[in-house]
């Protein structure tokens, strides 16, 4: 399965974003501190190439620290790139402060009411910047729901006297060439209901937890009868209907509901109640985006071809080249 939702309004976000970036001073990406690699929006780099980033890893209570930490000097050691952690456990205070200071870091001549710090931030859909942004604000100016698409134009917040925040609507790519970061938006949120399967969505983040957490989902669903070498072992398939028959979600005659348990499994990841997981480590990703470019850059050189074959099909010479290539 491959996972693509790109809605109309997102073209228009993207065109706000390419006009605001003319009196931008800084750009804030919101990244869901669970999967920073595939959160973090490649449309966005041509955006803002020429405006200091901030990469804010949200979330970051429901992530694993020391891939927190990793993800953090992976951004920071980018050129004009400045990267901080917050999760909602952090008093609004303390994050308003955090956000301010690394802007400032990034863009020091912006100070005073004659030249106030003028932030852009951006991101996913469902990233949590709507509920960041009441948190900082100290007041419900943007609208936060938990599921994605919900802000659909811009707005402008005021983060201190001389500091505009200037919030848009989540916006993905058009294109995901990653499979990996598909399943992995699909899981977190970010991506309409409508635009995948739960169950294939589910299996794959059991096919992820069980390598690297398994200890986690022994603990959270009280598979007893499995210890975590086992889980490791086990097909997903066979670890979603154990979870099935944990839950109880059952059909007659002891069948197992499993679209239930898709919903289960992806609802108690969301949520964080199996624990604090990173879905990829910066060299995972790596991989997997090593690996897209590549199959993208071969699907793209197969279509040429046939272009250049059905427009030289009269010429046997021209034919001849392009076997010849």
């Amino acid at each position: 399965m491959t996972i693509q939702w790109f809605p109309g309004h997102m073209h228009a976000t993207r065109k706000a974003i390419a006009e605001r970036m003319k009196t931008t001073d800084v750009v804030i990406e919101l990244l869901d501190a669970r999967l920073p690699g595939s959160s973090a929006n490649p449309a966005l780099a041509g955006l803002t190439a020429t405006r200091p980033r901030l990469k804010i890893l949200n979330k970051q209570d429901l992530a694993d620290p020391a891939r927190t930490a990793e993800w953090l000097k992976h951004y920071a050691a980018q050129q004009a790139t400045g990267a901080i952690a917050l999760d909602a456990s952090q008093a609004a205070p303390a994050q308003r402060q955090a956000i301010i200071d690394a802007c400032r870091t990034l863009a020091p001549g912006r100070q005073g009411l004659s030249r106030p710090m003028r932030v852009l931030i951006c991101g996913i859909p469902n990233v949590g910047k709507s509920t960041l942004i009441n948190t900082l604000s100290r007041k419900r100016q943007a609208k936060a729901a938990d599921e994605a698409g919900v802000t659909k134009q811009e707005q402008r917040i005021l983060l201190a006297d001389d500091f505009y925040l200037y919030d848009t609507p989540g916006m993905l790519w058009p294109k995901i060439i990653v499979p990996e970061s598909g399943y992995r938006l699909a899981a977190s949120g970010a991506v309409g209901r409508n635009a995948y399967d739960e169950e294939e969505v589910a299996l794959e983040l059991l096919a992820y937890l069980k390598r690297r957490y398994a200890d986690a989902l022994q603990a959270r669903f009280k598979l007893a009868a499995h210890g975590a070498a086992a889980i490791a072992a086990m097909r997903e398939e066979e670890l979603l209907e154990a979870i099935a028959r944990q839950r109880g979600a059952l059909l007659g005659g002891g069948r197992v509901n499993t679209q239930k348990a898709a919903e289960i499994v992806l609802t108690d990841f969301r949520s964080g109640s199996i624990g604090p997981i990173t879905l990829e480590t910066v060299k995972e990703f790596g991989r997997w985006l090593a690996d897209g470019r590549r199959v993208e850059a071969e699907r793209k050189r197969a279509r040429e071809e046939a272009l250049r074959a059905k427009g030289g099909g009269s010429s046997g010479r021209g034919n001849a080249r392009d076997a010849g290539e």
